[in-house]
């Protein structure tokens, strides 16, 4: 997203909302997305929004979702925690 702020900082900001608001159910959904290929862990779930991948952790004990990672799709295998 940096580089869209650059030349549109309107656009990124635009982006940055479409990001979020991909995100917003997920409390309500905590499966809606799949599990990460690369890592096969049932907790660790990803959502793709454009050329961005949302990557997030589901606590089914605590019932909390945590957003992990925005990564974009052409940087290869996201880098986690």
């Amino acid at each position: 997203m940096r580089y869209i702020s650059l030349d549109a900082p309107g656009r990124a900001v635009e982006f940055g909302q479409l990001l979020l608001d991909s995100v917003r159910n997920l409390g309500d959904f905590p499966e809606k997305g799949r599990v990460v290929p690369e890592f096969a862990d049932p907790t660790l779930r990803e959502l793709v929004v454009r050329t961005y991948r949302v990557v997030y952790r589901v606590n089914p004990v605590r019932q909390q979702i945590e957003i992990v990672r925005f990564w974009h799709a052409a940087r290869g295998q996201p880098k986690l925690r």
